[in-house]
Order: structure tokens, then sequence, then C-alpha cells
């Protein structure tokens, strides 16, 4: 447990530079520095962000949740987590300095090889229970290997039709989604299906799971469409996207009875994560939906604000909001540390400003209403904010690991 408690406080570490990147990028709006390339801190952002917080607070509650105690404590767990940490700190110092060059490169290409390691690994040892949680995260897993598939045609892409080319740019493209939608998405509905005690209905669930599985396929078309012309990959995104609203109808079906009793046990903090990451979640399903009409699915990806703010609800709103509220239902985070509950509001009140910021400027732009008065100045403020939540959070954390400290040495 004590190295699970280091692990977590090392991806909140991870967490506060990928947003210390993000601060410095608004920041180079308004104050432009010489020696910093933005499309440079851009890609340490995203991958410090994605592989550093939220690819290994997976790890860290997978390891937790999902392997029997006798078997998470095998060296092996330690072993690679630092070992990808190593990668992580590689990109955290290779990307903003050379962008996508060798170092970052390897230290990316690394990162994916010990991926590989860490699916065998919970293959192997996970419990044999098939409950649903546990077949959720076996198919989370399955399109984790799938989207890296993407990442191995970079390489030819850019030798035998350029950056520029669509093959290049599909390869990403395809690599985001199953991480996203695929990946992401599907192990925190695992982790979440966890928390509840009582049996969760198989016939629902199933549905849930099918139809889940099949709008996360299909929905892979939306972004190619962006570089093919064909309305075909239009009409099938439509079909996936109804099918994810489906899916997520059944989800909500699946968990009613017991939703009451679940939140009872919750504190407010934990109430009010949760809260928003669903929130966030059903949000995301109706934006996805918009996409149905052909105006506004050409405009999600042409208006840089709605491309942000569509990632950050994804990151920030959702994956981010379920992983706090797992770890402070399950004190992996003390809920009843002050500075905490203090960090966690301020970080939820900069996420929803940002949000509401980057879709109102999104929505001026698409009616032809030009630039928000005092937006850069404003996003930079509300972006301290997420930082600012995040440090106290890190706070607490550090304490209450010096706190056991002190107690185990006493």
């Amino acid at each position: 447990m004590n190295s699970q408690k280091s692990w977590i406080l090392c991806c909140f570490f991870n967490f506060l530079i990928a947003c210390f990147f993000g601060l410095l990028m608004r920041f180079m709006y308004l104050f432009p520095l010489d020696f910093l390339n933005y499309s440079f801190l851009l890609h340490a952002h995203s991958h410090v962000a994605m592989l550093g917080w939220v690819y290994l607070i997976i790890y860290v509650l997978i390891v937790h949740f999902f392997i029997p105690k006798e078997k998470s404590q095998k060296p092996i767990y330690n072993r690679l987590f630092w070992l990808t940490e190593f990668s992580v700190i590689g990109m955290m110092i290779a990307f903003p300095i050379q962008g996508y060059a060798l170092f970052s490169i390897v230290f990316s290409t690394l990162h994916i090889l010990l991926s590989y390691v860490f699916c065998r690994l919970v293959w192997k040892d996970c419990s044999k229970d098939k409950s649903p949680s546990q077949r959720l995260l076996f198919v989370s897993i399955l399109f984790m290997i799938l989207s890296t598939c993407g990442v191995w045609c970079l390489g030819p892409a850019v030798s035998t039709l350029g950056k520029q080319s669509a093959f290049y740019q599909i390869a990403i493209q395809f690599f985001l989604h199953f991480q996203f939608n695929g990946w992401f998405i599907l192990a925190i509905l695992a982790l979440f299906l966890k928390q509840f005690k009582n049996k969760i209905d198989e016939v629902k669930f199933k549905k849930f799971y099918f139809l889940m599985v099949i709008s996360t396929l299909l929905t892979v078309c939306f972004p190619v469409r962006w570089f093919v012309e064909n309305d075909i990959l239009s009409y099938i995104n439509c079909l996936g996207v109804l099918i994810q609203l489906g899916a997520f109808i059944y989800f909500y079906k699946m968990l009613k009875s017991q939703i009451s009793t679940f939140r009872s046990s919750l504190d407010k903090t934990t109430k009010l994560v949760y809260d928003l990451a669903l929130a966030s979640l059903f949000l995301k399903v109706g934006i996805q939906l918009l996409t149905i009409f052909p105006n506004l699915a050409e405009v999600s990806h042409q208006i840089r604000n709605f491309v942000i703010g569509f990632i950050h609800l994804t990151t920030l709103g959702i994956i981010t909001g379920f992983l706090f509220g797992i770890l402070l239902q399950n004190k992996m985070l003390s809920s009843n540390s002050s500075a905490l509950k203090i960090g966690v509001k301020i970080f939820i009140l900069g996420y929803i400003l940002t949000e509401v910021l980057l879709f109102l400027q999104g929505l001026f732009f698409f009616f032809g209403g030009g630039s928000i008065s005092g937006y850069f100045q404003s996003i930079l403020i509300f972006s301290i904010l997420l930082v600012l939540g995040l440090t106290l959070m890190m706070v607490s954390i550090i304490k209450l690991k010096f706190d056991n400290l002190e107690k185990a040495t006493d």
C-alpha cells in the first residue's frame, strides 16, 4: 500500500506538470516567450496529461481493484510503474525542447512497449471472476492495444507520404480515438462499476457492453471523415452516435436501482466530483449527437475552441472526475483534509469556467461574432485555478504521506 501511495503522488505530480504546461501555453498567447516553442509545449502538455496522469493513475487503480493482493505485491508492478514514469519524465523534458524528434519518439515508444507488458500482466494476474467490471476492463485493454496500431503507422506514413498526408493524420486520429473512447473511458467505467457492492443487472449490462463496443468501433469514422471525402463515413458515424446513446440509456437503467444507496455512502466532496463526471459524460454524449448534422460536424473540428473544449470535457470532466471520485471514495485521498477539499473545489471551478469560456468563444466564431473581449486574459486566470487546485491537492497528499511516516516510526 505504501508503494501505491507513492504512485498516486507521482501521478498527481505528472498532472500538475501537464496543467502547468497548459497554463504556460495560455500565457504565451498574451506574452510570447522567444525561448519556448508553442507546438513543442503542446506536445509535452498532451503527452504528459494522457500518459503521465490518465494512463498511470488508471494503472494504479487497476492494480488496486482488479489484481488479487498476493499478485499485486509482486515487484514487477512496482518496477513497471517506475520504468513507465521514467518514460514520462523523458517526454516531459524532450518534447518542450525538440518536439517530435529522436528522444521524444524513443521515450513515447518505450511507454507503448511498457503498456504492452502491463496488458500482459493484467490479463494473466486478474482474478477470473467474469464480473461486468472485469469484462469491461478486458475490452478496454484490447482497445488500448488496437489504438497503438495508429502509432506504428506514423513512421511509414511520414517516410512514404509525409506529415501533411491524410494517411498520417488518420493514423494519429485512430490512436487518439481508441485511446480516449476505447481504453480510457471503458477502463474508467470498469473501475466505477467496481465501486458498486450489489450485483449489477446482467441483461442490461450485456446490452450496454455490446452497444458500447459497437459504437466505439463505428465512431472512429468521424475523425477519418475530416481527411476522406466520403458521405458513407458520416452515415456510419451517425449510426455509431445513436448506438452510443442507446448504450448509455442501458448504463443508466443498469445502475438506476443502486444509485441512491451508492450516493448515500459518499461524503459531499466525493458526491460533487462524481456528479461532475456523470454530467460531463452525458454532455459528451449530447455533443456527439449534434455531429449528426453535417454543418455542425464540419465546424466541430474547424473551430479550435470546440476541439479543445471537447478534449478537456473528456479528460478533465469525465476521466479525471471519475478518477477523483474513486480515489476519494476509497480513502486513497484524504477526504478529511481541508486543503484537499478546497483544492478539489478550486479545480472544479477552474474546469467549469474554462469550459464555458471555450465553448462560448467557439459559438461566437460559429455565429460570426469574432473574439470575446478579454478572452485570453480570462482563460489564463481561470487556468490558474486548475493549477492552484491541483497544488493544494498535492500538498494534502504529501502531508498525509509524512503523517503516516511519522506514525510508522513512532
